[in-house]
């Protein structure tokens, strides 16, 4: 089993002298808190905030994952040169209909690098 990356695992101090290196590899989750039963909705996922990440020939984000849960919903995979050989943020937009009850999604992404990193929880309420 690889070893997973996640922001809380890191101490608040090291946060801030690592807080490029974590912004580029760490996924973040954009969509709704609260979403009608049976409709559709837009979950983005996107590679940092601030720091592109590199698109190099040996060092790219290779694979984006939504979960909800343990339940592996979608993913997208990235060559080298997906981009341009160009640094960016990297980013995916995933369509969802809402399920009967309530979700709590998150992201996974793969640096061929850096490893598996796994983005914060974003519970989504199902009316």
């Amino acid at each position: 089993m690889p070893r997973v990356f996640k922001a809380i695992d890191i101490a608040k101090e090291e946060k801030e002298v690592m807080r490029d290196y974590l912004d580029r590899h760490m996924p973040h989750l954009f969509c709704p808190d609260e979403v009608k039963k049976g409709d559709k909705f837009t979950v983005k996922v996107k590679m940092g905030n601030e720091y592109p990440h590199p698109d190099d020939a040996d060092h790219f984000i290779s694979l984006i994952q939504l979960w909800n849960r343990e339940t592996l919903l979608a993913e997208c995979r990235y060559t080298s040169g997906a981009f341009g050989h160009k640094p960016s943020h990297s980013e995916v937009d995933f369509y969802l209909t809402a399920p009967d009850v309530s979700m709590n999604l998150s992201a996974m992404s793969v640096c061929t690098k850096h490893g598996l990193w796994q983005s914060e929880d974003k519970p989504v309420k199902v009316i």
